[in-house]
């Protein structure tokens, strides 16, 4: 009997340049050279064939990629890592590939990010900025879209850190190095020439760490270069990019912007005779908030009075949905660096438009409101108006006035205007002391550019009771906002500000005990305990250690859809009505109270609240941006200004205690640095959390929170704003029995003296 045959497995015939490109183009994996081989068969010789016409492709670029991720140039696979990097007029999201290298494969193409119930990308779930792993579905060139691509997002990846953001240094023939901006990842990180693309010595850059190498050692690749922030200019640029803050307005918010116009006056009430004025910095470009008192005549109110707060009215010109809405809200509100500000809206809006200059007409939504003698506000009316500042005064010119220090431009408005709001407040201030809100009246300090673009001086402006005239006026008109919007069961967003954690609250009632101050332990916690606590160490050698430790036993205030009150202010209610300019939570208060009280179209009707609670959440963190870039920008002015001053001897206070060192706050400039463990006495010190300091084994002395030293400046970092020191002052004694710690020595309870060079680097 004759053996049948084996049946062999068909060869496909050898694929020519067109199939291999139908094939990568039709496919929904990655495809390499292992791919194709399967796909048609190759085998044996054959596959050095296929290996010489895939570089020909390459040669000729038809194709890119690696031997194992091949890919038509200029081309996006099935699924990859997409970057949002800009929302559009429609208020699109739209990414680029996180991957993509323009000098093989041209411009980044742009990508519709498809937003769905299953996917929500609005609110805290994804923003400019973030990352996120997508199918990628290609558009016909033929239809109406604007982007090549669509993207169909699978899962949000983790944003990147901001350590993945430093300087280059290059060094000649050989790549360079990498600078961290993030203070806690002081350590360099080696490019080669290939993976430094473009960027030059000093250039602000994005990277990358890559794998670790064959020698064990892990490098850096270069993804972007952001500009060149060497010098205090530009240093700002590093808080922008680092995290994120959009700083440059589309093409299509600038072109609605100047198709602007104003409002038919005729229709609103008119304030232009009333002689509102504007208290604002001296250096103020915008102006959005107008004041004006006077005494009450009414005979069932004698002693009140009458009192204006006058607000930009940003809504008219900022209208739900639009293109300039839709980027205020991306940015949420504007973010002010000594050298600049990235404002919430363009500067025809924030600084013409809506800003209320002197002897020029402007639309305005206003609150009047009426309070008797002692301060309690007896009524609130909003108007939706026009007025007309009568003059612009700096906080230091009007206390002057008040003071009996006229000029020109205040001596015509002392009698008429100024001492009515004085008085007026007067009787405000009375009811604030009756309500008792924390009174934590804490120095700002404010960093002066020269004209050189560098720190010419460190200042902490006074505070005056101009500043808390304003901000009194400012408080009522808020709290009328939010009583009102309720009053019309309207959807708005508040400002909340919980009661300390319990946790907080036990930390520090255990310090408090150290000092022989007493804490409540139980029942209703209210401001007026923490004040009568400053109250009791007011002038001693504490004070200033129990303020810093009240403040930071706070909860931080955030914005909500949902009523809780704020416990700082005392207040059941409260909302933010008066900076629409910089803040968008202000803006959704105007639209609320002009949809409630039928101002017009452009506001939001009483019972619409769609969106509200996702709108707070995002602003809220829009604001914690804003404060830590702001924050850290203001920690590497201080740090560059301050790298000319190495071996220099500092007043300090300590600001902050760990196991590992002290942190330390300058008395005269504010800079905040820190105290290696290693580089205090010559003893072993054991962490006391409950009484916040360190204390020597041997000698029993120690540094406490609050008390003051002086230090020594041994490094400053200006890209990271670190600034390290040595101790010079001695510890003080303690008194009372030390109860050691718990924990062992080897543990993160204490640290010898002298660790290795290598260990003490790492704790920076």
């Amino acid at each position: 009997m004759t053996k049948k045959p084996k049946s062999k497995k068909k060869r496909r015939s050898f694929p020519s340049k067109t199939d291999i490109l139908e094939f990568i183009k039709s496919s929904e994996r990655k495809v390499g050279k292992r791919e194709i081989a399967r796909a048609f068969n190759i085998k044996g010789k054959d596959r050095t064939d296929l290996k010489k016409l895939l570089r020909e492709m390459r040669d000729e670029d038809l194709i890119s990629g690696s031997r194992k991720k091949l890919r038509r140039p200029g081309e996006l696979p099935p699924v990859a890592v997409i970057e949002i990097t800009r929302m559009d007029d429609e208020g699109e999201f739209i990414a680029h590939p996180a991957v993509w290298d323009e000098d093989e494969d041209g411009p980044k193409p742009s990508i519709l990010v498809m937003q769905s119930n299953k996917t929500p990308l609005q609110g805290g779930t994804a923003g400019i900025g973030d990352r996120l792993l997508a199918r990628l579905e290609k558009f016909d060139p033929a239809s109406a879209h604007d982007y090549p691509y669509l993207a169909r997002p699978m899962r949000r990846l983790e944003r990147p850190q901001v350590s993945l953001l430093g300087i280059f240094r290059s060094i000649a023939g050989e790549g360079g190095v990498i600078d961290p901006i993030d203070r806690k990842q002081l350590r360099e990180w080696h490019v080669s020439k290939e993976d430094a693309g473009k960027a030059g010595d000093g250039d602000l850059v994005r990277y990358e760490i890559m794998s670790k190498r064959r020698s064990g050692v892990s490098t850096a690749r270069i993804l972007d270069v952001l500009g060149n922030p060497d010098d205090q200019k530009q240093i700002s640029l590093i808080a922008i990019h680092a995290h994120g803050i959009p700083n440059v307005f589309p093409a299509s918010v600038m072109s609605a912007v100047e198709e602007l116009e104003e409002p038919d006056y005729g229709e609103r009430e008119d304030l232009r005779d009333t002689p509102l004025i504007t208290i604002d910095p001296s250096d103020a470009r915008d102006h959005d908030d107008a004041v004006w008192a006077e005494a009450d005549l009414s005979a069932e109110n004698k002693g009140g009075w009458n009192v204006i707060v006058a607000i930009a009215d940003v809504a008219h010109y900022v209208r739900p949905g639009s293109a300039i809405d839709n980027h205020a809200q991306l940015r949420g509100n504007s973010t002010y660096f000594p050298d600049r500000v990235v404002p919430m809206l363009p500067e025809r809006i924030s600084n013409d438009l809506c800003s209320l200059r002197e002897n020029e007409v402007r639309p305005c939504l206003a609150v009047r409101m009426v309070f008797d003698r002692s301060g309690r506000k007896k009524s609130a009316r909003f108007i939706r108006g026009v007025m007309r500042s009568h003059a612009r005064l700096s906080y230091q010119g009007a206390q002057a006035a008040i003071d009996g220090k006229t000029d020109a431009r205040t001596k015509p408005l002392l009698e008429t205007v100024l001492k009515p709001l004085w008085s007026a407040y007067q009787s405000l201030h009375e009811a604030r002391a009756k309500r008792e809100p924390l009174d934590l009246d804490l120095p700002e300090r404010k960093i002066i550019i020269g004209e050189d673009g560098k720190v010419a001086e460190i200042q902490v402006p006074e505070r005056l009771d101009a500043h808390r005239l304003v901000e009194e006026f400012m408080i009522q008109a808020n709290v009328a906002a939010a009583e009102v919007l309720e009053g019309k069961t309207a959807q708005f967003i508040y400002r909340v500000h919980d009661a300390p954690s319990q946790e907080k609250l036990m930390s520090l009632r255990n310090f408090l005990r150290t000092l022989d101050v007493k804490f409540p332990s139980s029942g209703l916690l209210k401001p007026s305990h923490f004040n009568r606590i400053m109250a009791q160490t007011a002038g001693t050698e504490t004070a200033d250690l129990v303020s810093e430790v009240v403040l930071r036993s706070q909860s931080q205030a955030e914005y909500s859809a949902e009523k809780a009150g704020h416990f700082g202010l005392n207040l059941a209610r409260y909302a933010h009505f008066t900076s629409p300019i910089r803040r968008y939570a202000d803006l959704v208060v105007h639209r609320a109270l002009i949809g409630a009280l039928g101002f017009g179209r452009d506001g939001i009707e009483p019972d619409r609240g769609d969106g509200l609670g996702e709108i707070a959440s995002a602003i809220s963190k829009t604001e914690r941006r804003s404060m830590a870039a702001e924050r850290e920008t203001n920690d590497r002015l201080i740090a560059a200004h301050l790298s000319e001053h190495l071996g220099a001897k500092f007043p300090a206070r300590i600001s902050g205690v760990t196991r590992s060192g002290l942190f330390v706050r300058l008395t005269d400039s504010g800079a905040d640095g820190f105290v290696p463990i290693s580089k205090i006495g010559d003893e072993f010190y054991h962490f006391h959390e409950d009484r916040m300091m360190i204390i020597g084994e041997q000698s029993r002395t120690g540094y406490r929170l609050g008390d003051d030293v002086e230090v020594k400046l041994v490094e400053a970092v200006a890209s990271a704003g670190a600034l390290r020191f040595d101790m010079l002052s001695p510890g003080q004694k303690v008194s009372g029995p030390v109860k050691k710690p718990t924990r062992d020595k080897r543990d993160r309870g204490g640290m010898r003296k002298k660790p290795s060079h290598r260990g003490r680097r790492r704790r920076r």
